[in-house]
Parts: structure tokens; sequence; C-alpha cells
């Protein structure tokens, strides 16, 4: 099936499994999708929300270009690396500067829930863990998951259709990274 399908590589290093994971991904993809691949390595914006949601911050050029590739995607797959349990800082200025109120989501006069505007879209996580996977899960409490699947995209209304967890990284072997780069592969022909 045809769908237009946003990669990003949330890690901000300039070389990583995750982006090793995403061209996996997009090497696999069904022929007849349309794949945009975005690295958070080599966009270059202020992460740094200075006055809140107060005022406006102007969009620096990658930021507008993300904006439009997520407008355009109908498909969004994240490979995100967890960082002291919780989202790289780079990623997390990324989701503050730009899933903004009238481009993300609208408050509307009396009601606490805000209209979802990126609703319609399905989105896969892939988190990278030095951790290994079912430590970080049922004992560090899985805070990117509840974060990124309710508070994140799910308060914009993108469905999160599958969280995927691979790791311990850091001890991994080549053998074992090559699994992994191999069931990523799998997930892209579904």
């Amino acid at each position: 099936m045809k769908k237009n399908i946003l990669v990003i590589d949330a890690n901000p290093k300039s070389s990583s499994f995750c982006g090793s994971l995403g061209t996996a991904y997009i090497a696999s993809c069904h022929s007849g999708s349309d794949v945009h691949y975005l690295s958070l390595n080599t966009m270059q914006f202020n992460p740094d929300l200075s006055e809140g949601y107060s005022s406006e911050q102007r969009l620096e050029p990658d930021l507008v270009e993300f904006q439009a590739k997520l407008q355009w995607a109908e498909h969004i797959v994240l490979f995100i690396p967890v960082w002291w349990g919780g989202l790289p800082a780079k990623f997390k200025g990324l989701i503050d500067r730009t899933f903004l109120s009238g481009f993300a989501f609208r408050y509307q006069p009396n009601k606490t829930i805000p209209d979802k505007l990126l609703k319609g879209r399905t989105a896969e996580v892939v988190l990278t863990l030095d951790t290994p996977p079912f430590y970080y899960r049922y004992f560090q409490g899985d805070s990117v998951t509840k974060q990124l699947k309710h508070t994140i995209l799910g308060f914009c209304g993108i469905k999160v259709v599958s969280m995927t967890y691979i790791g311990p990284i850091i001890s991994s072997t080549t053998e074992q990274r090559a699994k992994w780069l191999k069931q990523i592969a799998k997930m892209a022909m579904k």
C-alpha cells in the first residue's frame, strides 16, 4: 500500500545505531511508498523555547521544513535513543519549537481538550537503550513511551501503532545488531 512515510533519526549524534536502523527501514519500505528522511543531527535550530508559548519565536528554515514534512506524512517512523531515561534535549527542543498551537493542536473556547490538528497520521516508535528493555519498561517506568504516546503524539492526534525497544546497545555484538537491523527491515515491509 502506497504511503507518505517520514523517517526520523532523532539521535543528535552524527553517527549512531538509530541512523543505521533508519537506513534499514528505508531500504525495506514498500516500493510504492514515498519516503522522506530527516536526521536531527543535520538540523540547525535553537532548541530552547526561551519565552515558552507566551510569545512567538521565529522558526528557522529546518523547523519550517520539518513542519511541512509532518503535514505531508501519513505515517511517521521515529528512531529515538533513550538518554537518562528520557528524550535527548535536542529532540525535545524540536518538539517544543514545532508542535505549536495552530499547527499541532488548537484550543477552543470553553473546552479543556484541544482539537488534534495532526489527526489521521500513525507512528511507529523505535527506542534504543543501553539499559535492558525489560528493566527500562518495568523498573524505570518507561517514561518516554508514556510521554510520546499520550502527551505529545496522542495529544496532537498521531496514533502510535507500535513501540519497539532495542537494547542494550552498549554491550551488543555485531551479530545482535544485525538481528535488530533485520527486525526493523521486516517492520518496514508491513
